[in-house]
């Protein structure tokens, strides 16, 4: 057994003695369950520089950050034409930062600086004043600090080896941006509620309505689909939404996860949830190799002839065809049962993904099939 189907095979025995001793039923409150509707951030973004590189800034090339650098100096009142300014301690980058939903002015905000041009690292730079705008065209907030790369890139003197870590043309502002404006949200007096369910599921979004109207004593909580219920704020709690939702948000609702099964292509992973079962099914296993190699082959001329030294290649193909292994699940089989006879088989990664997708097309896997 290899070391990749010992972990899943291990993960899926513990799943599933975890399902057996449970009925697979969570209790999750409503604030993890399901998001208020209003209530959320606001992206920005800006256009800036970031200087006092280390000679790790854009190139020449780069036209418009010599252009921004030109008209920066003019705004401070150095007028300098772009043609004689050959710089390489600036670069041009592109500043975001989320706007809470409840942002103040003067409260502070990170700041997400990346590189638009071709510098090598942010590493010891300095964000100089960004404004930062909103959907809207409108100033939300101002950027401006020192420049934190988690990575670096290091380069040897007179062209040689370099060496680069992690990301150093991206890097965060810790508090670097400071809200000027605000979001005009009157929420104590809000008349009605919309909650939105993170997955969309009909037993669950009637849990939710029940267990609302229960805590509230009256019937103010309506499920309009699978997603959003909408709730009537009670009128000993008008003015005052901000103590109902806090009351709302702690309630505890049921839940049962629904089967999926997780892939990823790419790397060959595959997840399983406790409660997935497979119907009667058949699964022949085989793989087929064919190795095609090159020899060369010199052919000499004779002696004293006029010919020549001549070079070919003699193609050689190899098929091998494993014999096919056979599995019979039956109804019923649990995760870990699954697991064991794949593993049994010797199954890799990339044919139990092609495995699970022919079962699911086959009708016998009762899960929801999710390839990343």
């Amino acid at each position: 057994m290899n070391r990749f189907s010992q972990i899943i095979y291990s993960i899926f025995t513990t799943i599933s003695l975890c399902a057996a001793a449970t009925d697979r039923k969570v209790e999750i409150k409503l604030k993890d369950l399901a998001r208020l509707q209003g209530v959320r951030s606001n992206q920005l973004v800006g256009y800036g520089l970031v200087v006092g590189l280390e000679g790790t800034g854009d190139k020449d090339q780069t036209r418009f950050t010599i252009q921004t650098l030109t008209n920066f100096l003019q705004r401070q009142g150095t007028s300098i034409s772009p043609s004689s300014v050959k710089v390489k301690n600036v670069a041009a980058v592109i500043v975001t930062a989320d706007l809470p939903a409840f942002g103040r002015a003067g409260q502070l905000v990170d700041a997400t600086v990346a590189s638009t041009g071709d510098a090598k690292s942010l590493a010891g730079g300095m964000l100089i004043t960004t404004p930062l705008v909103g959907p809207d065209g409108n100033v939300y907030a101002v950027a401006q600090g020192s420049v934190l790369v988690g990575g670096f890139a290091a380069v040897a003197r007179g062209g040689g080896n370099s060496v680069t870590k992690n990301h150093p043309t991206a890097g965060r502002i810790p508090d670097g941006a400071i809200i000027e404006r605000e979001l005009e949200l009157n929420f104590a007096d809000r008349p009605n509620l919309r909650y939105a369910l993170i997955e969309d599921d009909f037993s669950t979004v009637v849990r939710v309505v029940e267990a609302i109207n229960e805590e509230l004593g009256e019937i103010v909580a309506r499920a309009q689909d699978a997603r959003t219920v909408d709730v009537k704020v009670p009128y000993v709690f008008t003015g005052r939404a901000v103590e109902l939702v806090a009351r709302l948000e702690n309630l505890s609702i049921q839940t049962q996860p629904k089967s999926r099964v997780v892939i990823n292509e790419k790397t060959g992973t595959v997840i399983m949830g406790s409660d997935v079962m497979v119907d009667a099914v058949h699964i022949v296993h085989g793989s087929l190799s064919i190795q095609i190699s090159s020899t060369p082959v010199v052919s000499q001329p004779n002696p004293f002839s006029d010919g020549t030294t001549a070079v070919a290649n003699v193609r050689n193909v190899t098929v091998t065809e494993d014999a096919g292994k056979t599995l019979k699940a039956e109804p019923g089989t649990t995760v870990g049962q699954l697991a064991e006879s794949l593993n049994a088989m010797q199954v890799t990664p990339r044919d139990l993904v092609a495995i699970l997708q022919a079962i699911k097309d086959a009708g016998a896997l009762t899960a929801e099939l999710r390839i990343l």
